[in-house]
């Protein structure tokens, strides 16, 4: 089954919520997001998204059948680097090992591609999230280096790596 990219909807906020109240799933997300996270948090995250300036995000659901399993986004640096862009992800946990990751990849790297001045999507998945890792090789980005000691969460060090797609 392929999962398909749309803009958020406010209703979303139930889905949205119980995948972010799940410890594994913050633990490879940058800090900053609220737990436990209520569906208070999912309306601001949802809002904030739709009135984000269309020239510098591009953040959408991961849904399979209408339903939420994921949140993607791009979003456009600045400076001599405004043309390129920096992606997130994550999924649901009981979606993980079933494609959905690399389908919304390669979906959402398709769409900014075609639709954007952007040349080059970068990621920074933890070193240790071989999942998220494989999900972007798949979807043809190239390990471009390890990046020691360049994070840390939940108190440790860790070390991230560096993909990166241009645009052919």
């Amino acid at each position: 089954m392929e999962c398909v990219l749309r803009q958020w909807r406010i209703e979303d906020k139930k889905d949205l919520a119980e995948i972010l109240n799940n410890r594994r799933i913050l633990d490879n997300l940058r800090d900053g997001i609220p737990y436990p996270y209520t569906e208070k948090d999912a309306v601001e995250f949802i809002e904030s998204n739709l009135s984000a300036d269309k020239a510098k995000t591009f953040a959408f659901a991961i849904t399979v059948e209408d339903k939420v399993v994921g949140s993607i986004g791009v979003f456009r640096c600045g400076n001599i680097h405004f043309r390129t862009a920096e992606l997130g992800y994550y999924i649901r946990e009981d979606y993980w090992g079933k494609g959905y990751g690399t389908s919304a990849v390669k979906q959402m790297c398709k769409y900014i591609f075609e639709n954007t001045d952007i040349i080059r999507i970068f990621a920074e998945p933890f070193a240790y999230n071989t999942a998220s890792c494989r999900a972007l090789e798949k979807s043809g980005f190239k390990l471009e280096g390890t990046l020691r000691s360049n994070a840390v969460k939940n108190g440790k060090v860790l070390d991230m790596k560096m993909y990166a797609l241009i645009k052919e």
